[in-house]
């Protein structure tokens, strides 16, 4: 990097990617300022600019006390040790800058030496303070998701007629005679846990009623007059409940007999043709049910207005995933066990990345947004043709 680079670099001030230090003395702070970034999405630190983006620099004595100081820190201060690397880059007057990359972390969660785990926020850090934060850095380390957690239900749970037309059309095997086989055959499908216990796949795709174990993960639906919600002014709403397959039914159901219908030329006899294609919703309801975030307790939204639809999924994109990624074919599998099941013919699903993408090119007015502030994922269908 040349001085010249380093200014531009530094130019537009601190962000979640750049950290700005004049001097640092303490191996602990140091370590922290790095697992954060290794637990995050990595970045770099510049030591000897001031927090205002002015460049004092560091003396060569500076230079070789620091370089100690990051070496120590990020192999016996974080735990898993970071390989980090660091350029010394000269500007004027015989000062020099460290330029210390920290790489995004493959074996989250990064600890400090006291057991802090800390995540970028901004320009800032903060701690990991709650147990679904904790899961979804393992989750994104691929080392557990969401649709492997354990439940409560038992195998005496799963609904016997749904799991027998599964298992004979896909795999040609009758259903099981004795409780240790059904506990076998699960476990093997990956739909329960060593315990005994049906995981939380186990559970919204084979329970039964679902609904009764897992609350949270139903979908509901409201169809409003015009454009704003209402408090208690509807056309129709609907709570839907069940395995996911039969979620999906009901859901696009929903939706379906709340579009208009265009004969567009045809006899007055013909059944009418939607105004947004079905496959569209096929799409978007399917990626909602298996790549929502499963760590947030809440149910996927669905609003009707006059001239927009909209569904929304608790959870921003997974990983380093952007609206712009995913409408090109981009994907990140969040829920490995429910995706895999879904390409089994549970649901209409054909093939990681392709729904966003066919949903765009069957109907190209639509519109995604990932709140990542407020942990929502919206996807808003806008319509052509108002009640009016």
């Amino acid at each position: 990097m040349t001085p010249e680079e380093l200014i531009t670099a530094i130019s537009a001030g601190e962000d979640i990617q750049k950290q700005f230090k004049q001097d640092i003395t303490n191996a602990d702070a140091l370590a922290a300022e790095m697992a954060a970034f290794a637990n995050s999405e990595g970045g770099t630190i510049f030591l000897g600019v001031a927090d205002d983006g002015t460049v004092p620099g560091l003396t060569l004595k500076d230079v070789g006390r620091l370089n100690q100081l990051i070496s120590n820190s990020a192999s016996q201060h974080v735990k898993s040790p970071l390989n980090v690397r660091t350029e010394n880059v000269c500007m004027e007057k015989n000062r020099i800058v460290i330029v210390l990359t920290v790489p995004k972390g493959i074996d989250k969660p990064y600890f400090d030496k006291n057991g802090v785990i800390w995540l970028k926020t901004g320009a800032d850090k903060r701690r990991v303070n709650t147990k679904e934060e904790l899961c979804r850095l393992f989750q994104s380390a691929d080392q557990f998701h969401a649709d492997e957690l354990p439940t409560k239900a038992g195998t005496d749970r799963i609904d016997r007629l749904r799991l027998r037309m599964f298992l004979e059309k896909k795999y040609d095997i009758p259903y099981p005679e004795s409780d240790d086989e059904l506990l076998r055959i699960l476990q093997n499908m990956n739909l329960a846990t060593d315990s005994g216990k049906l995981n939380l796949a186990g559970v919204l795709l084979f329970a039964e009623n679902p609904e009764w174990i897992k609350p949270e993960f139903i979908v509901k639906g409201v169809c409003y007059p015009g454009n704003d919600l209402h408090i208690s002014s509807y056309h129709d709403m609907e709570d839907f409940s069940g395995t996911l397959p039969e979620i999906f039914e009901k859901a696009l159901s929903f939706i379906m007999r709340n579009l208009h219908k265009i004969q567009a030329g045809r006899g007055i006899n013909t059944p009418g043709i939607p105004e947004v294609p079905e496959i569209v919703f096929e799409e978007l309801l399917v990626n909602a049910l298996i790549h929502r975030d499963y760590f947030i307790s809440a149910p996927v939204r669905i609003f009707i207005f006059d001239n927009r639809i909209e569904i929304i999924s608790p959870g921003n994109l997974p990983g380093n995933l952007t609206v712009a990624k995913i409408k090109t074919g981009n994907s990140n599998i969040r829920n490995p066990v429910l995706t895999s099941f879904a390409a089994k013919g549970l649901l209409p699903y054909r093939g990681l990345g392709s729904g966003i993408k066919r949903a765009v090119e069957e109907w190209p007015d639509i519109d995604f947004t990932d709140d990542r502030e407020n942990s929502l994922f919206k996807v808003i269908i806008h319509r052509k043709y108002s009640r009016e």
